[in-house]
């Protein structure tokens, strides 16, 4: 149910009637109702007569406000299957978000993290390649990008103990790409 039929319903309202008070026409009213979002002047005429704030009549961007720590932690514990493949530390996660519908602050600041981890594993491997293999030799290059996976395991799993323990992150960031 739509939060326009929601708020039409509590205090009783015809698609008809809502029309009439709003001067917003019959169809768009079943449009929104059916799941498209109301803008500008649609939004504030139908707010105005709900007597609502805009606010309430925007669907929130986040699929889910409350995060099931279960859910969050196997997104967490997902990167670990990928670990090893920097791009993929990040996409398997999120999907399983969206999926299980937990895209919430937590898993978002999950998924940054391992986007940004991903770009520095990208950068660091393509500049150490050059270094190490020029300068230092392969081996040394191999055991750079193997210490880098094993930081990223530990972040994970650090994480995933707090999660467990306090239901929040150990490593986090302040901001977030998502």
């Amino acid at each position: 149910m739509s939060k326009l039929t929601e708020y039409r319903n509590k205090i009783n309202l015809t698609q008809e009637e809502l029309s009439k008070k709003s001067g917003v026409s019959i169809r768009t009213i079943q449009r929104i109702e059916s799941g498209i979002e109301p803008k500008g002047y649609t939004l504030r005429a139908l707010a105005k007569a709900l007597d609502i704030n805009e606010k309430e009549l925007i669907k929130n961007n986040d699929l889910n406000q409350e995060p099931n720590s279960n859910f969050v932690n196997l997104i967490n514990l997902s990167s670990l299957l990928v670990v090893f493949i920097p791009i993929a530390s990040f996409v398997l996660p999120l999907i399983i978000a969206i999926i299980k519908k937990q895209l919430n602050s937590l898993t978002k600041q999950i998924i940054t993290i391992q986007i940004l981890w991903s770009i520095i594993m990208i950068v660091v491997y393509l500049i150490g390649s050059f270094v190490f293999v020029v300068e230092l030799g392969r081996n040394i290059g191999m055991l750079f990008t193997f210490l880098l996976i094993l930081l990223n395991t530990f972040i994970i799993l650090r994480n995933s103990i707090e999660l467990k323990k306090k239901n929040r992150l150990y490593f986090k960031l302040k901001f977030s790409i998502m």
